[in-house]
């Protein structure tokens, strides 16, 4: 399970609801797709004034000129706008506080001194550097439909959303419940 309050707690601008809203709109993005098709994107959250210097618009900003309070991640219709734009190339950035500052931005990164597993490509890369170099937390979502979480130049969670989203389900069974792992399946039933 990812630590998410641990992160954040390093960080001076980190809001671990923020974080977390940030994780399961990914969550949902890698899950659902856009139009059919699988997407994959990247969220940068906390140190957005860095983040900003470190990187540029690929295009028109469409998130810039309309107010904080209408960009707020937890916002669901923000959410629904934030999975529409995650068609655009690029990386959104989100303030610690949870405002999406931006869209659609390029992150100037570099792979020197950063490892990362094989087969993890160039926005992979953009998470990892990002963080190394700011404040940041970074969370991609790979085309794969893996959504990845970078902290301080590392990868530090991998979730399949099928597996996230079961495990957020709230079970139907109110009586106590005894859960049992077999052979990576979770099985909840009622304790006896």
């Amino acid at each position: 399970m990812i630590n998410i309050e641990h992160i954040c707690k390093l960080k001076d601008d980190c809001d671990d609801h923020v974080l977390s809203h940030t994780i399961q709109l990914a969550v949902e993005i890698a899950r659902e797709g856009r139009e059919g098709r699988k997407i994959g994107t990247l969220f940068v959250v906390s140190d957005e004034k860095e983040t900003l210097k470190r990187s540029k618009n690929l295009i028109l900003d469409p998130l810039y000129g309309h107010q904080e309070e209408k960009k707020k991640i937890c916002d669901p219709d923000v959410r629904e706008t934030v999975k529409e734009l995650a068609q655009l190339d690029g990386a959104f950035i989100v303030s610690g506080n949870g405002v999406v500052v931006s869209a659609a931005r390029y992150i100037n990164a570099t792979a020197e001194s950063i490892e990362l597993p094989l087969g993890l490509g160039s926005r992979h890369v953009a998470a990892a550097s990002i963080t190394r170099d700011t404040r940041a937390v970074a969370v991609v979502v790979s085309q794969s439909s893996i959504v990845r979480v970078f902290n301080e130049g590392s990868l530090v969670a991998e979730i399949i959303p099928e597996i996230w989203l079961f495990g957020n389900e709230s079970f139907k069974i109110t009586e106590p419940r005894q859960e049992l792992k077999v052979a990576d399946v979770r099985i909840v039933s009622v304790k006896k």
